[in-house]
């Protein structure tokens, strides 16, 4: 009953514990749940629409204080005329564009993941940081990976 996926889940699971990140704890749990139940016909569906779920989540916990009218819109529109509120739209835009690298990072090489969560449980432990998803460690790496490329074929 443990492969080695099993294994690795069990793994993941357990260092989310450890770093206090209920979300990554948590979804190792499902997967294994899932696993251990033999449901794993499910493992394809989540594969394609868990991210676009959790996205969608994710925006509608962002939007909440517009619904309650916590956000006054003139603020808002103001803010866009601010030094921060330029910044904002260009690190949204460039966030974005890095997030969708990620993703095709994390499309041709699946194995980076585990790399993606040990270090952003490293991030929580270490530094305080919330996991906010692999995308955005995936589009972090990106940059990285671009940035190594770019300075060593430089240097060459």
């Amino acid at each position: 009953m443990f492969t080695a996926e099993s294994i690795g889940l069990l793994f993941i699971l357990v260092l989310g514990m450890w770093a206090r990140s209920n979300i990554v704890a948590a979804s190792a749990a499902i997967l294994l749940g899932i696993r251990f139940m033999r449901m794993t016909s499910l493992y394809p569906v989540l594969e394609r629409r868990a991210v676009e779920t959790g996205l969608l989540f994710l925006t509608l916990g962002m939007l909440v204080p517009f619904a309650v009218g916590k956000v006054n819109m003139k603020e808002v529109f103001h803010s866009f005329l601010t030094v921060p509120g330029i910044l904002a739209v260009i690190g949204g835009a460039v966030a974005t564009n890095l997030n969708g690298r990620g993703l095709q990072l994390l499309t041709n090489n699946s194995h980076l993941m585990m790399g993606l969560i040990v270090g952003s449980i490293l991030g929580i432990v270490f530094w305080g940081g919330m996991p906010v998803g692999p995308l955005m460690a995936a589009g972090t790496t990106y940059l990285m990976l671009q940035t190594l490329e770019w300075v060593l074929g430089w240097i060459r």
